[in-house]
C-alpha cells in the first residue's frame, strides 16, 4: 500500500509542471462576440481562440481560421489593435481541450471535421497528436503557426485545401 501512494505522489509531482505551463488566458463571457465574424463566441468551447493583449484586453474568436484572419489584419477588424502589442495567443488544442500556446501548436487542414464557421485548421499541442487526426480525419496538411497564410485561411473558407509544397 506504501508503494502504491508513493508512486501516486511521484506522478503527481512530474505531472505538475506539466500543468502549471498551461496558458492562463480569460475565457469568454457569454455576451463576447467574434470580431471577425459575430458570433457569440462562448457558444463554442471546444473551439475557442484568444489574443490577448500586453495591457490585458482580450479578443476571442470562434476558431483558429478567425484567428489568423484578425491575426493578419488587426486594424481591419479592431482600429488600433497591433500585432506588435500582442502578449498571447491560444487556441483551443482539438483533443484535450486546453488552452495552449498558438504559436507552438500545429494545425491540420482539409480534414472531414468542420468547425462553427465550416473549413477550419484543427489545433493540437502535439505533432503526434495532429498526425494521427491527419489520419483519422482524412486532413490534408499538417502546419505549424508560422506556415499559415492568409491565402490559405482565404483558401479555406472556399472549401480548397492547397498540397504541401
Amino acid at each position: 500500500m506504501f508503494k502504491r501512494l508513493l508512486l501516486a505522489a511521484l506522478l503527481a509531482a512530474l505531472a505538475l509542471p506539466a500543468a502549471a505551463e498551461r496558458l492562463q488566458v480569460p475565457d469568454p463571457a457569454p455576451r463576447d462576440t467574434c470580431p471577425v465574424c459575430g458570433m457569440f463566441v462562448a457558444r463554442y468551447p471546444e473551439w475557442v481562440a484568444t489574443i490577448v493583449y500586453k495591457d490585458g484586453h482580450a479578443h476571442h474568436f470562434d476558431g483558429a481560421k478567425d484567428m489568423f484572419k484578425f491575426y493578419f489584419e488587426p486594424p481591419r477588424y479592431a482600429p488600433g489593435h497591433h500585432v506588435q502589442d500582442i502578449a498571447q495567443v491560444a487556441v483551443t488544442d482539438y483533443y484535450t481541450l486546453d488552452r495552449v500556446d498558438a504559436h507552438s501548436a500545429w494545425y491540420v487542414v482539409g480534414s472531414d471535421v468542420l468547425g462553427p464557421m465550416g473549413h477550419e485548421l484543427i489545433p493540437h499541442e502535439l505533432r503526434e497528436d495532429a498526425e494521427a487526426f491527419l489520419k483519422d480525419h482524412g486532413g490534408v496538411r499538417i502546419l505549424s503557426f508560422g506556415e499559415v497564410s492568409k491565402a490559405l485561411v482565404e483558401d479555406l473558407d472556399r472549401g480548397a485545401f492547397p498540397a504541401p509544397r
